[in-house]
């Protein structure tokens, strides 16, 4: 790319503010997705699969639409944005009709398809960032999109607990404050994209790049094949970090299917059969998810820092074992009010997870081509997706007796090995 511009702290996060909505979006797949599942009256071992749209277009997705992008200029719209921004109206739409499912199968039908919005806007976004920041800005530039993932899903969340005391009812089979949090997404997803495009240019590419470009045009086949390449010529570190997410995104997705009937066995010994007192801990597990993204967009910068001066992968790792505490702690803690104490070791952990990582990587890859491997990152975090998705519903109803709480401490055993396996990670110290 042409010469790199230093940006001033409020123009890297003038770029980062489309996050906020595809953060906000993920964050009510994350809190609010499951509670309508259950209002919808699935089984819980029929969660994991109905869960599975989100990592599978996740690992169609992102690493086409990466390899796309790659091959994409127009001087007008430029290489990344088109992609995010045409990813933002998906969302819009598929958000605004969430809230009307009337069966199980439609509500997992438009999560497929918000599923697509989400990842055709996410993999172009971390590299226009990539793209836009040279070396010494590129550890705020993703620590940005980590506070605005915090506060997107801040937001998300706290609209379980505070709409239900604006929006009474049901609407249909579902409360009506579920259609106040998706309709406000729906808003989010676009505005929040229009902003950043407005306020940040791209870096037009160089004579020399538009010249590979129109020798080597984005076709059909194209991204698949520099998909296949990118993965044979993949860095050791890359390999390395698909261990640590082998177990981390894994973990992740026991959590937010069963933090809600959780809470509402250990607090107020209730099942999502009944649905009062299940709409209590859903509302609860809105309040103390949007604390633990308080911490998370608090917290951002300051690892940004830590990074620099001890490592990408020290701080992963702690921020790791930080939040295992927190799953362990969770099932057994019977007053909701400590949820508050035990949620913050998550808010830190996620903070990492939204940004560090992508250090280690941005430090080994080509520049011309961070847009494939970062949808081969996505890849590396959608396949564990997968994998709970299709194993996870028979291990939670023969070996954890269909309990949520099991399920929960189960996931922080699985954070523990990913914290342990962060220490075989083998880069040089982040400058």
């Amino acid at each position: 790319m042409s010469f790199k511009v230093k940006l001033n702290f409020w123009q890297i996060i003038n770029m980062n503010v489309g996050f906020f909505g595809i953060q906000y979006s993920f964050g009510l797949q994350q809190s609010a997705v499951n509670p309508i599942y259950d209002f919808l009256h699935a089984s819980p071992d029929q969660i994991p699969i109905l869960n599975l749209a989100g990592p599978l277009t996740g690992l169609l997705i992102q690493p086409i639409i990466g390899a796309m992008s790659d091959k994409t200029w127009h001087p007008r719209w430029g290489r990344r944005k088109p992609y995010f921004f045409i990813g933002a109206i998906i969302c819009s739409i598929a958000l605004f009709m969430f809230p009307f499912s009337s069966s199980l199968w439609m509500a997992a039908g438009l999560l497929w398809i918000l599923d697509v919005g989400n990842n055709t806007a996410m993999e172009p976004y971390r590299a226009f960032i990539a793209d836009t920041l040279d070396e010494e800005q590129q550890p705020v530039g993703f620590q940005a999109q980590s506070f605005f993932t915090g506060f997107g899903q801040f937001l998300a969340y706290i609209s379980l607990f505070l709409f239900p005391l604006v929006f009474v009812g049901y609407t249909g089979a579902l409360p009506t404050w579920i259609y106040a949090s998706f309709f406000l997404g729906a808003v989010l997803s676009v505005t929040s994209i229009w902003w950043s495009m407005n306020k940040i240019k791209e870096i037009p590419p160089t004579a020399e790049e538009i010249a590979i470009l129109k020798a080597e045009p984005l076709k059909f086949y194209s991204p698949f094949i520099d998909i296949y390449k990118a993965v044979l010529e993949m860095p050791t570190v890359m390999w390395q970090l698909f261990l640590v997410y082998l177990f981390q995104w894994y973990a992740m997705m026991c959590y937010w299917q069963n933090n809600s009937k959780s809470i509402a066995l250990s607090v107020w010994n209730v099942t999502p059969k009944n649905t009062v007192g299940y709409e209590k801990a859903v509302e609860w597990n809105g309040l103390i998810g949007a604390f633990g993204f308080i911490v998370t967009f608090s917290i951002a910068f300051y690892l940004a820092k830590l990074a620099k001066k001890y490592g990408a992968k020290s701080i992963h790792f702690g921020c790791l074992l930080l939040g295992a505490i927190s799953f362990l702690w969770f099932p057994i803690v019977q007053n909701q009010y400590v949820f508050f104490t035990v949620i913050i070791g998550y808010g830190i952990a996620w903070a990492s997870m939204m940004g560090i990582p992508y250090l280690m990587v941005v430090a080994v890859v080509p520049k011309e081509r961070y847009g494939v491997y970062m949808g081969i990152i996505n890849m590396m975090i959608v396949i564990p997706m997968i994998i709970q998705n299709l194993s996870f519903g028979y291990i939670l109803k023969n070996f954890l007796d269909n309990d949520p709480r099991q399920a929960i401490s189960f996931a922080g055993v699985l954070l523990v090995i990913a914290a342990l396996c962060t220490l075989l990670i083998k880069i040089k110290k982040t400058k």
